[in-house]
C-alpha cells in the first residue's frame, strides 16, 4: 500500500517574490533596460526607487506600479552630475533608510563614428555618464549599504566593452573602464558584504539603438544577422539577468561580468 504524505507547508505556500523585502535603486529607469527593470523588480517584491532625468516618464511607470499593487517612487537625476548622483541616494535613504541593491544602468550613446572623428565633447560626456557616474553611485550606494550588512550593486556594461568597437569607441572604450571597476569593486568590497557584478548586454531593443538605427540606417539588420539567437533582446530579458544577480540566490556570485546577448559574444 502507498504511503501518501501530506504536502509540506513550503510546497503550498505562495511563491515568495526573489526580491522581496529589498529596497533597489535603479537609475536610467525612465525607459528601456532600466523601465523594465523597474517594472520586473517590483512584481517580484522589491521597493524601487526609480532615478533619470526623464521627470514624466519615471512618473507614469510609477503611477503603474503602484496601481499594480507595488511600492514606487521617482527621483529626478542628472547622471552627469555628481552632485545630483549623491542626492538621489540621500534620498533613497530619506525615503527608506537603507539600500539592499542598485542597479546602475544609465547612460548615454556616443554620436556613432569611428576614432579619429570622435569629438572631445562625446568622450568628456562618455567618461562623465557612462564611467564617473558609476564610480560615484557606486561609492554613495556601498556606504549606505554597510550600515545594514552589505547588498548587492549590478552595472550595465555593454557586448561593446568585450572586444573592438570600430562604431562607438569613446563608448566602448569607457564601458571597458567600467567593467574594471566593477571587478575592483567586487574584491575591495567582498569583506563589507556588498556584491558587485557587471551585465554586458548585446543588441536590445530600447531607444538607443532607436537612435543609432536612425544615424547609420541599417545597423540593426546588420547587427542581427551577428546573434546567434537571431534576434534583438527584449529590455525585459537583460532585467531578468539582473534581478537574479541583486537576489540571494547570487549570494556566491561578485565580481562577474555576466554576457546577455543572444550568443554574439561567444
Amino acid at each position: 500500500m502507498t504511503n501518501i504524505t501530506s504536502p509540506s507547508p513550503l510546497s503550498t505556500s505562495t511563491p515568495v517574490g526573489l526580491l522581496t523585502g529589498k529596497v533597489i535603486f535603479i537609475s536610467g529607469a525612465s525607459r528601456g533596460i532600466g523601465a523594465a527593470a523597474g517594472r520586473l523588480f517590483a512584481r517580484e517584491g522589491a521597493s524601487v526607487v526609480l532615478a533619470s532625468r526623464g521627470a514624466e516618464a519615471l512618473d507614469r511607470i510609477v503611477s503603474e506600479i503602484r496601481a499594480n499593487g507595488g511600492v514606487a517612487d521617482a527621483i529626478t537625476l542628472d547622471l552627469a552630475d555628481s552632485d545630483s548622483i549623491r542626492a538621489a541616494l540621500a534620498r533613497v535613504d530619506e525615503l527608506h533608510g537603507r539600500l539592499d541593491g542598485a542597479f546602475n544602468n544609465g547612460a548615454a550613446i556616443q554620436q556613432p563614428g569611428p576614432l579619429h572623428t570622435t569629438s572631445d565633447d562625446d568622450i568628456d560626456e562618455q567618461f562623465a555618464v557612462n564611467f564617473r557616474s558609476h564610480w560615484t553611485a557606486m561609492n554613495a550606494e556601498a556606504e549606505l549599504m554597510r550600515r545594514t550588512g552589505g547588498g548587492s550593486i549590478v552595472n550595465t556594461s555593454s557586448i561593446g566593452a568585450r572586444r573592438a568597437n570600430p562604431a562607438l569607441p569613446a563608448y566602448g572604450a569607457m564601458k571597458r573602464a567600467l567593467n574594471s571597476i566593477t571587478e575592483t569593486a567586487a574584491v575591495s568590497w567582498a569583506r563589507d558584504g556588498i556584491r558587485v557584478n557587471g551585465i554586458t548586454p548585446g543588441g536590445t531593443a530600447t531607444e538607443m539603438i532607436d537612435a543609432w538605427e536612425a544615424a547609420t540606417p541599417g545597423v540593426v539588420a546588420s547587427m542581427t544577422t551577428t546573434i546567434p539567437l537571431g534576434r534583438m533582446g527584449d529590455p525585459r530579458e537583460i532585467a531578468e539577468v539582473a534581478a537574479w544577480l541583486l537576489s540571494d540566490r547570487a549570494s556566491y556570485v561578485t565580481g562577474a561580468i555576466i554576457p546577455a546577448d543572444g550568443g554574439a559574444g561567444a
